[in-house]
């Protein structure tokens, strides 16, 4: 259990890195960014906005299960288990957001651009919202086209963020889970993936840095409970010896006797 405490914790770390050095740089989100750069960003935020999240979470179950290479049952147990932590994680995440109702930043941004109070905002349904920040943005030239649409798209609250719980927990559970498998290639696109679909909600004016903070710890959390449980149901997450490595270990202690 120190173990997978010890080595998520590291992964926790550098996953903070970013936010907490935002955050402590008092950098403010304003929008007219580099378009294409915008661009970019927001097509890393969609790999796990729905419905493409979805397709994510179905490929990164699959790539794990290649990885650690359990046997049928141990696998599926295995497949519960990292759903399991995902929706958790977003289910907590939806109950923390109602209790504390933190603004968007581009919900505060309309409240000073165009005069769109914050709490005449949220007291709108979610259709109604969208279509207000539609009427409100449709003369904007200096915002894309593809950036209004996802903030339609997007009109709830803040704290935490569900996007950042999502790729952290992913990139968690590859260390928590692969590390012992030696598979640092997949780890680390995990790691960069996360990082950048944190930026992205940064960029796009989807969060504040407080929000990936907090959602990257509570991804942890869960992720040191889903490894745990999975090493307990699914069995040693080393791989397996070999018959070779058997063979080998068998000379050694007959030279030894």
């Amino acid at each position: 259990m120190l173990a997978i405490v010890k080595r998520t914790a590291i992964g926790a770390a550098l996953l903070l890195v970013m936010p907490v050095a935002v955050w402590l740089s008092g950098w403010q989100w304003q929008p007219g960014s580099n378009s294409e750069w915008l661009k970019l960003l927001f097509w890393i935020t969609e790999t796990v906005t729905q419905p493409w999240g979805m397709i994510t979470h179905v490929a990164l179950c699959g790539w794990f299960l290649w990885c650690l290479r359990f046997r049928l049952r141990a696998a599926t147990v295995l497949f519960l288990i990292l759903a399991a932590a995902i929706l958790l994680g977003q289910g907590v995440m939806s109950w923390v957001k109602e209790r504390v109702q933190e603004p968007r930043p581009f919900v505060v941004w309309l409240e000073k651009s165009q005069h769109v109070p914050v709490d005449a905002f949220y007291t709108l349904h979610r259709e109604a919202r969208a279509q207000l920040v539609e009427q409100q943005l449709s003369t904007r030239q200096d915002i894309p086209l593809f950036l209004r649409q996802h903030w339609q798209k997007e009109t709830g609250f803040a704290f935490p963020s569900g996007h950042t719980m999502f790729a952290a927990s992913w990139a968690l559970l590859g260390v928590g889970l692969l590390w012992p498998r030696r598979r640092t290639v997949t780890i680390v696109v995990l790691m960069v993936w996360a990082t950048a679909v944190m930026g992205s909600r940064l960029a796009l004016g989807m969060h504040w840095p407080q929000d990936l903070i907090v959602a990257t710890l509570i991804s942890w959390l869960l992720v040191v409970i889903a490894t745990r449980v999975t090493q307990r149901l699914c069995g040693p997450l080393t791989p397996p010896e070999t018959d070779e490595q058997k063979s080998v270990v068998g000379e050694k202690n007959g030279q030894k006797r």
